[in-house]
Order: structure tokens, then sequence, then C-alpha cells
């Protein structure tokens, strides 16, 4: 398998070399299921490397939070994939209008072709991999851009990539924003992209040109909402795990929160003290991950000064006498309570460990403000009234929904990934992935003993008798 460091010349030769593969070749279910089992392998033997090159690009990454959240998701998903491919690509029955019948229908799943995947770097392994895992189930050939803003482990996919696929099957291509902006607009049979709003419009635009349908995983301000009567402690507990977690760089962590207005100052107690109890160190402690790099820290800081300059009560998790070793980018868990809707950190997705803390009066209070926003990638209802959250859940839209806790609906199966809205749109993993990367194509098959020629052309009286029946 190629790979492409820095240049644009050479993403058309490899897409071609892509395209007349898939032309002369369709790979039967036995030729895919070998190619995810060798995927298989691979993730499993270049485990270690992984970690070590999340660890390095971050600065520090937790292990735990690589092995599980890149690592186990993504075996996952490419033993479910193979588990069970066979039904997945079994042609359809379909029925047939009675005035066509005895003929016969059926959906039959193609590949569509050949597919661009466009990762981000906060989870850089698995968001390009699952995407991949969906593809060769489907039957494509795939392109991968991974993030330049986790160079080594782009290196690794390339690396492992090139071990078990040729050139025909999967091109890696490695390079800057320039190196992606010339991949969105090769003339793709499917592309999904995973990273921010604002970059999400130019991907779309650039695939317009080739009208070339999109995936787009794009995040947003994913709200958890703790009901009036649910235990705040029992809250602020799980959500201090989905934002601290991964340093707060998740799609789907909660980005505000809603608590009640005599609650705020218990939920700002409890979070805190979960926080310090998950890590009771922040400098040295190997199972806290830093922001990713100067850059994005650098935002996060401006963020919160605009925040303070505005007057925003802060409150955070960090030790006292702790310095952060040189090279490690570190955000203490922190919380702003109730910053005004022109503050930074409101206005954007926060993508680290800054949480606002926004308290309201009424549970319909709530349920309105977030009905004015976008719809959020993400939506935690906290409730253990049935009647109520099933309103809710009624009313809401989002990307996905977890109901009592955070961030796990992300790693199942059977649950597709997607956003609605500003959060992105279409569905990957599992079947659904399946589906995204083929072409459900109807096939009618026409019986022997037809009735056809009744209606051709002159119409007789009989044609027309019967015409009028089934019009009726």
């Amino acid at each position: 398998m190629d790979t492409f460091p820095s240049t644009t010349d050479s993403l058309q030769p490899a897409f071609q070399r892509l395209r007349a593969a898939h032309l002369q070749h369709i790979p039967t279910r036995a030729e895919r299921i070998d190619a995810l089992a060798r995927l298989h392998k691979a993730v499993s033997r270049h485990r270690d490397e992984l970690v070590a090159a999340c660890s390095a690009d971050f600065g520090r990454r937790s292990p735990m939070e690589t092995i599980g959240a890149d690592i186990l998701v993504t075996v996952d998903e490419i033993k479910h994939a193979r588990k069970h491919l066979r039904r997945w690509m079994r042609p359809r029955r379909q029925p047939i209008n009675l005035a066509f019948q005895p003929a016969r229908g059926e959906l039959r799943y193609s590949p569509l072709g050949v597919v661009g995947i466009v990762a981000p770097w906060n989870y850089p392994f698995q968001l390009a991999i699952i995407p991949l895992v969906n593809a060769l189930a489907a039957g494509n050939r795939a392109m991968i851009k991974p993030s330049e803003f986790t160079p080594r482990v782009s290196a690794l996919i390339a690396k492992m990539l090139g071990e078990i696929f040729t050139a025909d099957e999967v091109v890696v291509v490695q390079g800057d924003a320039e190196v992606g902006a010339a991949f969105t607009r090769l003339p793709f049979d499917h592309l999904l992209f995973t990273g921010s709003t604002a970059v999400g419009r130019h991907v779309m635009a650039a695939a317009a040109a080739n009208l070339t349908p999109v995936t787009l995983e794009l995040g947003g301000k994913s709200p958890a909402l703790a009901a009036p009567d649910y235990p705040i402690e029992h809250f602020a507990d799980r959500i201090a795990f989905g934002k601290c977690f991964n340093g707060g760089q998740t799609c789907v962590a909660p980005d505000y929160v809603l608590v009640p207005r005599d609650k705020r100052d218990a939920f700002v107690t409890a979070y805190l003290a979960s926080a310090k109890r998950r890590y009771p160190t922040l400098a040295n402690n190997p199972d806290y991950t830093a922001v990713v790099n100067a850059r994005q820290a650098n935002r996060l800081r401006e963020w919160l000064a605009d925040a303070q300059a505005r007057g925003v009560v802060i409150h955070q998790h960090a030790p006292e006498g702790e310095t952060a070793p040189a090279g490690i980018e570190l955000i203490p868990p922190t919380l702003l309570l109730d910053p005004p809707e022109d503050a930074l950190v409101m206005q954007q997705e926060i993508f680290g460990p800054l949480l606002p803390v926004k308290s309201y009066d009424t549970h319909d209070e709530a349920i309105a403000y977030i009905l004015a926003r976008d719809k959020p990638l993400a939506f935690y209802p906290f409730d253990r009234d049935k009647a109520r959250l099933e309103k809710t859940l009624d009313r809401v839209s989002a990307g996905s929904v977890c109901v009592n806790d955070v961030i796990i609906q992300f790693g199942q199966d059977e649950l597709p990934i997607g956003g609605v809205g500003a959060s992105g749109m279409g569905h990957y993993h599992g079947h659904a992935g399946f589906l995204t990367f083929s072409k459900a194509m109807p096939v009618m098959y026409q019986s022997r003993l037809n009735g056809m020629k009744l209606f051709d052309a002159p119409y007789s009286d009989f044609a027309k008798r019967i015409v009028g029946w089934l019009s009726r």
C-alpha cells in the first residue's frame, strides 16, 4: 500500500488506481471477511505501538483511554462486522404491487466504489479505522486522510495498513491542510468527514462539485440535563467521567449542563469531589490526558480568560503546588457558573475540560433552552420519571441520546452514530455503516406469466376495465 506524505500530485493517480480496481473486481464475502480478519490481527499486533504513539502525540494520554476508546471499540466493530456480514449482504425480498404480480422484487446491496475517510485528532485511530471497517464490509476500496495534528498515529496507521493491504485496496494519505483540502475534492463515491462544523461546511462544498454524497460527523454543543428530582451527586459523578475522559476532547462529551437553580452549588461540590477522586493529582498523573497541542490549550485558556473578564464565577480542581512537565499542556477540570450567552465558551464546541453550568427554574425552561439552539450531536437527559422522560425524548432532536449516563452510546455496534442539522448528517457503525457505504439496489424480476401485454397500445376495452378497476 502506498502513502503520500506531503504532496497533492499523487492523490489523483492513487484514486484512479482504486477506482480501476473496483471496476475490475467486487470483493466476495469471503474476501471481505479475510480483509477484516487481517485488520483485526494488525490492530492487535500494533496495540502497544499505538498506545505509545497516542501518548507522544498528545504529550500525555492515558493508556487506558487509548486501549478502551481507540482499540477495544475498533476491535469490537471488526468482530461485529465479521459475525453479521452474511446477513447484511443477503438480498432482501421486497413486495410487488398487486397489479404486477407474479413478478418479484428484492434489494441487493452493492459497494459504492471508492470511499474517502477524513479522520480527526481526538480519537485518531478509532475514527479512521471504524469507517474503514464499514467500507470494507460493504465491499469498497478506501482512501484515508488521518489528522496532521497526530503525526505519529497517522504514520502508524499508514505502516499498519501498508502491511496488510495493497494500493488497490486501501491508500493512506498523509499531509497538511492543503493536502486535506485536495483530498476532499477527489470524486469519491462517498466521503466521510469527522471534525468541526466550520471545516465540515468546506468539505461539503468541495464534495458538491463532484456530487459526492457525504457523511458529516461534526459535534456541537451537547447538553446534559438533570431533571428537578434526579440525584445531583450521581449526575455530577457521571458528568465528571464524560467531561474528563480524554481531557474532554470527545465529540460527544457533555458541552454544558443544565441543573436546577437550587441544586447548582451541590452540583459544583459533587463534581469537584468526583474529579478529585478520579485524579488526585494532575501534573504527573498518567490517567489524566493532556490537551493535544499548544494551539488547542491556548484556545481554552483564552476562553477561560474571556469568562473571567466577564465576571463569571469559576471553580477548578487544580492541586496546589503542581507544575506540568515541559511539553505537556494541562487544563484542569473547570466549572464556569452561568456564563452569559455571548461568552466564548457558549459560542462553540469546547473540546476540553471546561464545563459551563447553566441554572434553570423549571424543566420546561431547560427544554426550551436546548430547543432554541442548534441540534446537538448528543443529548444526555438524567431522569427517572418515565412520563417526563418520554416527553423530553419526543421534543429534543439530537444525533444520539444516552439516558442517565454519558458518551457510552458511541461504543455500541448497533446504535448508529450520526449528527443532525448543524451537528452533521448520515450514520455509520455496525449495520448502519454497511448501509451507508452500500447502494441498496432495487431489482424486479418479471415472471414468464404476466399480464403486461394487456397494457400495450392500442388499449382494448378489457384493458380499460382492468385499469379502471385497479384505479378505484
